[in-house]
């Protein structure tokens, strides 16, 4: 005999044939990889690796994760109308660029026998890459601030 059918409105609607099919090529996907790293251990360095996963989830779930809910909070204080969201998210999406490239920017990898390993000037191009999030932050505001003085004074 089979379950009943859950309602349209459940709030924990069933997993159909397509998320058992995801699942199924996602840890598919995952075991591949975690093989091919135990297979070319002299190349990928598992411990390594390991010791690298362990910290980065540590380091976000111990530091980034509750700076960027605080900042949020801060922001949705603080800054207020068409402003509020752009701000958030330009801070966001700061903190992800900046958490990503801080082992490029501090030379983590780099090796003097091979000039293409770090090729590039990562602190300036960081910095580049914030002044574009923030450029397009603030046409945001602009834009959102002008619509909403137009709506008001026809309104």
């Amino acid at each position: 005999m089979s379950a009943p059918a859950r309602s349209a409105t459940s709030p924990h609607p069933r997993a159909g044939p397509a998320f058992w099919l995801s699942a199924a090529c996602g840890w598919a996907v995952i075991a591949y990889g975690v093989w091919g790293l135990v297979h070319h251990h002299l190349d990928t360095r598992p411990t390594n690796y390991a010791k690298f996963a362990v910290g980065g989830a540590l380091i976000h779930d111990l530091l980034f994760a509750p700076v960027v809910l605080l900042a949020g909070v801060a922001i949705a204080h603080t800054v207020r109308g068409p402003a509020r969201a752009p701000v958030q998210a330009a801070l966001i999406v700061s903190g992800c660029v900046v958490l990503y490239a801080f082992p490029l920017i501090r030379g983590y990898g780099h090796a003097a026998h091979n000039p293409s390993s770090l090729p590039h000037n990562y602190t300036a191009n960081v910095v580049l890459v914030l002044a574009g999030v923030w450029l397009v932050a603030t046409a945001t505001i602009v834009v959102r601030s002008v619509a909403t003085r137009r709506s008001r004074t026809r309104g």
